[in-house]
C-alpha cells in the first residue's frame, strides 16, 4: 500500500512506555504475577517429604493431621496466547477530542500486552486495517515493544478488514487463544465473524467511540463524510453513527465479552474492573 506514514506525538516513547506500563500493573494489580505461584497455578495434590523438597512447599495443614510432613504439588498451566486485534483503519485517526479512538487503542494494546507478558502469556498482533501487520505470539519482550512502538506510526486511507482478519485468524488458530479486538466496530459484518471464533476462543471486544459518535445535540442536519470509504451522507446531530443497541446485542448472543470505552471519559478504572471480574487476561487451557 502506497503513502505516507504519520508518527502520534501525544508522547514520546519513554513516556509511552511508562504510560502502558501504569496500565499495565493496573490490569495485575493484586494478582501474584510469578509464573509459579498464585491463581495461575493449579493445585494438584500432597505427597510425602522427600529429601530435597523445599520448605516453602510443606502442606502444614495435612502434615499437622497426620504427623507425617507432606508438601504441595502444582500442576502448571499451559500457556494461553493472546492475539491483540489493532484496528488501523481511517475512522479509527478522527476525531472531535485529542485522544483519537487509535491513540487509545494502542495505549490499551500496550498495556495488555506487558500485563499478558507478567502472566507469562506469549502475545502476538493483528493490523485489522489494510497494513500488512502479523506478529505470532512471542514472551520476547523487546519484541512487543518494538512492534508497539511501530505502530505509532498510521495512516488516514485504510479501510477496515476486520470481518476478514478475524475469519482468517480462525482458521490459523490450532490451540485455544484470547483474541482481544480494539476497535470502533465500523464494519457491519464483524459480528458474524467474531461469533464463529468465539465457539472455539476467548474473545473480548473494546469497542472505541468518539463524542461525535455519540451525536452533536444542536447540529440539526449534517453533511458528511465516510472517513474509510469517501462516501458523502446526511445524517443528524442527535443521530448515533451505529447502531448501538444492535451491535451490543449481537455481540452478547454471541457471548462475547464486551466493554464501550468513550474515548472523551477516564476508562482505565472501568478496564480494570472489566478485566477483573471477567478474569479474562487469567484464564489459560489445562
Amino acid at each position: 500500500m502506497e503513502g505516507n506514514l504519520d508518527t502520534l506525538d501525544v508522547m514520546d516513547s519513554r513516556r509511552f512506555y511508562v504510560a502502558i506500563r501504569r496500565l499495565a500493573n493496573s490490569f495485575n494489580y493484586g494478582v501474584d504475577r510469578s509464573p509459579y505461584l498464585g491463581s495461575g497455578i493449579e493445585f494438584a495434590q500432597s505427597r510425602p517429604y522427600q529429601p530435597g523438597d523445599s520448605v516453602r512447599s510443606i502442606d502444614w495443614r495435612v502434615t499437622a493431621r497426620t504427623g507425617r510432613v507432606f508438601v504441595k504439588e502444582y500442576e502448571a498451566p499451559k500457556q494461553m496466547p493472546c492475539y491483540l486485534l489493532i484496528d488501523t483503519s481511517a475512522s479509527m485517526m478522527v476525531g472531535a477530542t485529542t485522544t483519537t479512538k487509535y491513540v487509545a487503542a494502542l495505549q490499551i494494546a500496550g498495556g495488555l500486552a506487558l500485563a499478558c507478558l507478567d502472566r507469562a502469556n506469549p502475545v502476538g498482533v493483528l493490523g485489522v486495517g489494510e497494513r500488512d501487520l502479523h506478529i505470532k505470539p512471542s514472551l520476547a519482550r523487546d519484541r512487543v515493544l518494538q512492534w508497539l512502538h511501530g505502530l505509532r506510526n498510521f495512516r488516514y486511507d485504510e479501510a477496515t478488514t476486520l470481518s476478514r482478519r478475524v475469519a482468517e485468524l480462525g482458521t490459523r488458530l490450532t490451540h485455544r487463544a484470547l483474541v482481544v479486538i480494539l476497535s470502533d466496530l465500523h464494519d457491519d459484518t464483524a459480528a458474524t465473524s467474531l461469533r464463529l471464533l468465539a465457539q472455539q476462543h476467548d474473545c473480548v471486544a473494546l469497542q472505541l467511540r468518539d463524542r461525535a459518535e455519540r451525536g452533536l445535540p444542536g447540529a440539526g442536519l449534517l453533511f458528511a463524510r465516510e472517513a474509510e470509504t469517501g462516501h458523502a451522507f446526511v445524517t443528524h446531530g442527535r443521530r448515533d453513527w451505529i447502531d448501538q443497541q444492535r451491535l451490543d446485542g449481537e455481540l452478547k448472543h454471541a457471548q462475547i465479552d464486551h466493554l464501550l470505552l468513550d474515548t472523551d471519559k477516564p476508562y482505565v478504572h472501568r478496564l480494570r474492573s472489566f478485566f477483573r471480574a471477567r478474569d479474562v487476561l487469567g484464564r489459560g487451557t489445562r
